[in-house]
């Protein structure tokens, strides 16, 4: 709406130009999602959210029973709203957007139901929505992926991209989803996701000079998806302020399920799968291993990591006494030195 508004007006009077500007729009939207989610989340919460029925096989469970819980269905909303006011308008955007809404939707549904809908159910809605955004992305035509740490590029045909976006994607879902178990822990996690894949589409990819001389492919449109991962940001930080130690409430899957899928999203729209390693690599060792663990051994009988509690976060409390305080900034330490490394080494190593 902005950006229209700033087009049409800047015309009349030059300085409604500055609507234009992404970095001005990326601002406005940090800003009003903080904003916003700060104010609205104590008073919706323990109104509209159910509550949380704890679990008997997490660590800990105890804690977070009786406590609101699927608040990533207030928070994603406020992030959806404020896209519609500052996002410039495109069809891709706009169908990632409404796909967001979807898992957000389905993950609230599941907080919400007195019995959990199960393994299965859950992870064929994530798979229905992760292929649809597969070929939304793709627009059904050839897409060129970059490769890390050389000039080679591949071109893939929709009939390979869209299987294997569709399994990233399914595969930051439930690895965001799996690593929400400790207070501000994945919050703050995909935050540092968001602030990485963001500035690299932001400051990098989306800038025609800066990727040129660093040999990396222009994204036209990066400024726009950056956007939305820097007023995710927002919306984050004021999820936090109530989230963190002792939290008083729980994203729930409303909130993981749709933070995971934008971060998927973001990562394919960077033109490079592997960034994801970058940006969420303790997010996808803490989940993702639990993951794999969990497949091997219902479908093949195959027992791996015998002796580690999953999701990683779980053994680190159980078998090594770290508090709820210390799995987070340790995990978040240890995260934002690996972007910060491997982002400098995947940008200049070429």
């Amino acid at each position: 709406m902005l950006y229209a508004l700033g087009h049409w007006l800047h015309g009349v009077y030059g300085p409604f130009r500055l609507l234009t500007s992404h970095s001005f729009l990326g601002g406005v939207g940090i800003v009003l999602c903080a904003a916003l989610t700060w104010i609205l989340l104590p008073r919706l919460a323990f109104q509209i959210l159910p509550r949380d029925r704890g679990r008997a096989f997490a660590h800990d469970s105890g804690a977070a029973q009786g406590k609101p819980t699927g608040a990533g269905v207030i928070f994603v909303a406020i992030f959806l709203l404020v896209q519609l006011f500052v996002l410039p308008p495109s069809f891709e955007a706009y169908g990632i957007l409404a796909l967001t809404a979807a898992a957000c939707w389905f993950g609230f549904a599941d907080d919400r139901s007195k019995l959990s809908w199960g393994e299965y159910k859950k992870g064929l809605i994530d798979l229905i929505i992760s292929a649809t955004a597969a070929a939304v992305l793709c627009h059904m035509k050839s897409v060129v992926i970059w490769l890390p740490f050389t000039k080679m590029t591949l071109t893939l045909a929709p009939v390979i991209f869209i299987p294997l976006a569709s399994v990233l994607l399914w595969t930051t879902i439930n690895a965001t989803n799996c690593t929400d178990g400790v207070d501000g822990l994945s919050g703050t996690l995909v935050s540092l996701a968001f602030i990485a894949i963001g500035g690299l589409l932001y400051f990098v990819l989306g800038h025609e000079k800066i990727s040129g001389y660093l040999l990396l492919p222009h994204i036209p449109d990066g400024a726009s998806w950056a956007i939305m991962a820097f007023s995710m940001v927002g919306c984050l930080a004021g999820y936090l302020w109530y989230n963190a130690h002792p939290s008083q409430l729980l994203m729930g899957d409303a909130g993981s399920r749709a933070l995971g899928f934008l971060l998927g999203v973001l990562v394919i729209v960077s033109g490079n799968p592997f960034v994801v390693f970058v940006v969420s690599a303790v997010l996808l060792v803490n989940g993702g291993t639990g993951l794999l663990k969990v497949a091997l051994l219902r479908f093949t009988k195959v027992a791996i990591f015998k002796n580690i509690r999953f999701p990683l976060h779980d053994h680190f409390r159980h078998k090594r006494g770290w508090s709820n305080p210390q799995v987070l900034v340790r995990f978040t330490l240890v995260q934002a030195m690996l972007s910060i490394i491997l982002l400098v080494l995947m940008v200049k190593v070429r």
